[in-house]
């Protein structure tokens, strides 16, 4: 049983955003104060990447750990209420997911995922670092 009215239910769900989320701007406020500049959300790419670094060939997507499922983490779960609903919304999401990403890569692309709770933890950790020679490669700073 849920514990808000089908109303209230729908109104909260009408204010999550798939673009322009808090960890997106936070990534993104990082990576330009560390001399990275890029696109965002391009239309023409598979999956509307977003995050885009034409220069390096290379696409970000920052994932939300409960609408992406993810596995390593508290919010990547399955809620108790309407979980069949859920579980199949979720795998939907994985699958699209996956074929965005094999898209990218047959068109050259490099594909990075970054989980919201690795952007919430800590930007300056080792593995911000690697993402930084990730995306540049050869053409380290």
């Amino acid at each position: 049983m849920d514990i808000w009215s089908k109303e209230k239910r729908s109104k909260v769900m009408s204010k999550i955003r798939c673009e322009n989320t808090k960890p997106e701007k936070k990534l993104r406020s990082w990576l330009y104060a560390n001399g990275l500049r890029f696109r965002i959300h391009k239309k023409d790419l598979p999956g509307k990447p977003d995050i885009v670094f034409t220069k390096y060939k290379t696409v970000v997507f920052v994932h939300g750990c409960f609408w992406h499922y993810h596995q390593d983490c508290n919010e990547g779960r399955i809620p108790n209420t309407n979980s069949k609903f859920w579980e199949e919304k979720l795998s939907k999401n994985i699958q699209r997911d996956e074929k965005h990403q094999l898209q990218l890569k047959a068109l050259g692309w490099k594909v990075l995922v970054v989980w919201e709770c690795e952007i919430n933890k800590n930007l300056n950790s080792e593995s911000f670092k690697q993402i930084l020679k990730s995306i540049k490669g050869d053409h380290l700073i």
